[in-house]
C-alpha cells in the first residue's frame, strides 16, 4: 500500500474544517493566523483563487493572487491548515477554466473577471416589498 494512503487513513477520523464552496475566479478573504514569539495575531489575505489542487481533503490546497503595490502576491494556503480561522467568499468570477494561470500575464482591463449575476427572483428583495406595500397602501 502506498505510504500517503496509510498516512490519510490516519487522519480519517479528524475534522476535516467546513469552509464556503469556492472555486477558480471567486474572490476570497482568507483569515490566518501568523504567530510572532508567542503571540498570534490574525491577518487577512484577500485575492483571487487561481487553483485548487488535490484529491483529498487532507492534501488539497488553493492559490490565491493579490495585487500588492503594483507587484503580484501568490499565497498557496492548505485546506486542513489549523491556521486558517475563516474564509469568507467576497465575489463569484465567472471563468471558464479550473486554473487561471493566464491571468499572471495579464493586465488592466484584460485582468479583470467578470462577476456573475443572480437576478432577483419575483417576490423577493427591495423592490418587491415596495410594490407590496404601496398596493397594501392603495386598498
Amino acid at each position: 500500500m502506498d505510504l500517503i494512503k496509510v498516512a490519510e487513513q490516519f487522519f480519517v477520523n479528524e475534522k476535516v474544517a467546513a469552509y464556503p464552496k469556492f472555486k477558480a475566479g471567486d474572490t476570497i478573504t482568507v483569515t490566518y493566523k501568523i504567530k510572532e514569539g508567542d503571540k498570534f495575531r490574525l491577518q487577512n489575505f484577500k485575492g483571487v483563487v487561481m487553483a485548487i489542487k488535490g484529491a483529498s481533503p487532507f492534501t488539497r490546497t488553493f492559490t490565491i493572487r493579490k495585487i500588492s503595490g503594483g507587484i503580484g502576491v501568490e499565497r498557496i494556503f492548505p485546506f486542513n491548515s489549523p491556521f486558517i480561522d475563516s474564509i469568507e467568499l467576497n465575489k463569484i468570477g465567472k471563468v471558464r477554466r479550473a486554473k487561471i494561470n493566464y491571468r499572471r500575464n495579464l493586465y488592466g482591463k484584460k485582468a479583470r473577471i467578470k462577476e456573475k449575476n443572480f437576478g432577483i427572483v419575483a417576490g423577493e428583495g427591495a423592490n418587491a416589498s415596495a410594490s407590496q406595500a404601496s398596493a397594501e397602501s392603495g386598498k
